[in-house]
């Protein structure tokens, strides 16, 4: 067997962490249901509630494409729970670069670990894609739905191409600060359990 490849452990691993974070990305996106501010949130919130998974799956990760097939599954799930395709290029870049930076630190350098997830969690920016690129229809989407015009107008404030920089810059932010949030919990409550 190739050591240098992917192992069915590994890719076990994947599946269980894309999975965790399917669940967090679930639970959030059901908040936004009750304020289109809370969809714009989404670069705060995830980046924070999905580091402690993500650090534990770091610990993981000794092998370039791990990330990457992430990045990849998501953008699946993301397709097939309606987000549609649009976002997907940035959902998988954001994965392979991630994987790139993590690779470069030898996936053992924390430093790179904090600058890997802060671009992974880029990747919770294209979920705001199809409000962008496809604005009206998005637009006829929600007040077919049962949306208000209140809540439609609120999230196109919140969200659109005059936004979308600064949502970027403040995902990115939080997934460095969260990646110190989950190191320091991974290391009090999985470590000494010997799972990390």
């Amino acid at each position: 067997m190739n050591k240098k490849g992917l192992t069915p452990k590994d890719f076990i691993s994947i599946g269980i962490f894309t999975a965790i974070w399917f669940v967090v990305e679930f639970v959030f996106g059901m908040l936004g249901y009750i304020h289109p501010y809370i969809v714009a949130a989404y670069v705060v919130m995830l980046p924070l509630a999905g580091a402690i998974p993500m650090m534990l799956f770091y610990t993981k990760v000794e092998k370039f494409g791990m990330l990457t097939i992430m990045s990849i599954l998501i953008a699946i799930i993301m397709f097939v729970t309606g987000m549609g395709y649009l976002g997907a290029p940035i959902t998988i870049l954001s994965g392979l670069i991630a994987d790139l930076i993590a690779k470069s630190g030898n996936y053992k350098k924390f430093p790179k670990t904090v600058l890997s997830y802060g671009v992974f969690c880029l990747w919770i920016c294209a979920n705001y894609f199809p409000i962008l690129v496809t604005a009206d229809a998005y637009r006829q989407d929600l007040v077919d739905a049962g949306y208000s015009a209140e809540y439609c107008e609120n999230l196109f404030r919140a969200i659109n191409p005059h936004t979308i920089a600064i949502l970027l810059i403040v995902c990115f932010i939080c997934g460095c600060l969260g990646a110190f949030i989950g190191k320091a919990a991974v290391k009090k409550h999985f470590e000494k359990a010997g799972i990390a």
